[in-house]
């Protein structure tokens, strides 16, 4: 008899196939739990294309972990598209017999929890990576997304929070205060390339010695504040400071971005590198590295900047704070203040020193307390632990 025969099959529903945060996220369990559950995972298809797997699809697949696809499923609300949604996912949990369902997402989360309590799934478990309602969005938009984030949570029977920040939010809804698990992002060792050698792969030649290269590293999506930090590093490079500003990423944000990088000609000074495969492996290519973001549920890549002990200057949103001790372990500012970014640049290039403590005094907290074995374990007690799922069942 096979001997995974007796494992309790395990489904991630997740809206989009592209390679972010929430995707990493999913990729990561089912590397750990393969060999613990019966995985399937269930998607829609990247943002803005119209075939083809998609990043994520493509690296479970490569796994031999089993994926289905479905094309409606997309990000945007969609009344027509979303019942057929709900009606496949429903066929399709008939058929599995799931003993666990994991949905990774807003949008996957209010469809997704619909379909798994209509085929009757014994656990549903919905993780948090952000809230839509924070988005830049009319007040009526807000209050609707708010109240679908709240079903979201009724219909689950347990939401994990990657921040402390993100349970804050919504844990004065009504009835899923016991529901909800604060489970912080974790990251594995990165086997980083060294400094010279980051560099020479990144740039294709390293920079003048004079040069501070700053990076980032996300989706090219106007949440992650790009277009403010090069806004920023074109009134540093006004100020005569020498940079290269590389953004590892790709989006649909791109043709914006490239707008404003021609209008403030900055096109030898900013890099759209597009997407780079394990991106996290070059960031010691970096002086100094940029977390811009809007809105932000925790981070995996301000996690691997800091594992990296690079200095890190970010917004302080969402569970940003929870990572980033200001003036201790890094630099925090407010979102869409470029004057604000240039400053913390500027202190950075004036004290090197502080460049050094703030990236070993991160890189020390990193390890401590956003380990992937941390996660793991935690995530892996949810899916087995009955009191884990009990709250307020209805």
């Amino acid at each position: 008899m096979d001997e995974k025969s007796n494992l309790k099959t395990l489904v991630f529903i997740i809206t989009k196939s592209n390679w972010g945060g929430a995707q990493r996220y999913v990729f990561d369990l089912c590397m750990a739990m393969r060999d613990k559950f019966l995985i399937k995972v269930i998607l829609g298809l990247p943002a803005g294309q119209a075939g083809g797997e998609g990043p994520l699809a493509e690296k479970l697949n490569g796994s031999g972990i089993e994926v289905m696809t479905i094309n409606e499923l997309g990000r945007d609300v969609n009344f027509v598209k979303d019942l057929k949604v709900v009606w496949k996912i429903w066929r399709a949990l008939l058929k599995i017999k799931p003993d666990i369902v994991h949905l990774n997402s807003s949008k996957i989360g209010a469809v997704g929890s619909l379909a798994a309590r209509l085929a009757f799934v014994p656990k549903i478990i919905f993780t948090a990576h952000g809230w839509a309602f924070n988005e830049d969005r009319s007040p009526f938009q807000k209050t609707l997304i708010a109240f679908i984030a709240w079903l979201t949570l009724i219909f689950s029977h347990k939401t994990i929070a990657v921040s402390e920040s993100i349970k804050k939010q919504i844990v004065y809804f009504p009835f899923i205060k016991n529901k909800i698990v604060v489970i912080p992002l974790g990251i594995a060792p990165v086997d980083y390339f060294i400094k010279g050698e980051a560099k020479q792969k990144l740039l294709g030649s390293i920079p003048d010695k004079g040069t501070c290269i700053i990076g980032s590293v996300g989706e090219l999506h106007p949440i992650k504040g790009q277009g403010y930090a090069i806004e920023a590093i074109a009134s540093l490079i006004s100020k005569g400071k020498k940079i290269k500003y590389i953004i590892c990423g790709e989006g649909a944000y791109r043709p914006v971005l490239e707008k404003k990088i021609a209008d403030l000609n900055m096109k030898e000074n900013v890099i759209l590198a597009g997407n780079i495969p394990e991106a996290a492996r070059y960031l010691k290519a970096f002086d100094i590295f940029l977390f811009p973001s809007l809105s932000e549920a925790s981070g995996y890549a301000a996690l691997e900047a800091g594992m990296a002990g690079l200095p890190v200057i970010a917004s302080a949103v969402g569970g940003v704070p929870e990572i980033i001790d200001d003036m201790i372990s890094g630099i925090l500012i407010q979102p869409k203040k470029p004057n604000e970014l240039v400053a913390a640049v500027e202190l950075l290039l004036d004290k090197p020193e502080l460049q050094t403590k703030y990236g070993s005094a991160l890189r020390e907290k990193v390890a401590k307390e956003f380990s992937m074995e941390k996660m793991i374990e935690s995530t892996e007690e949810m899916y087995k632990g009955r009191k884990e799922v009990r709250g307020n069942n209805f």
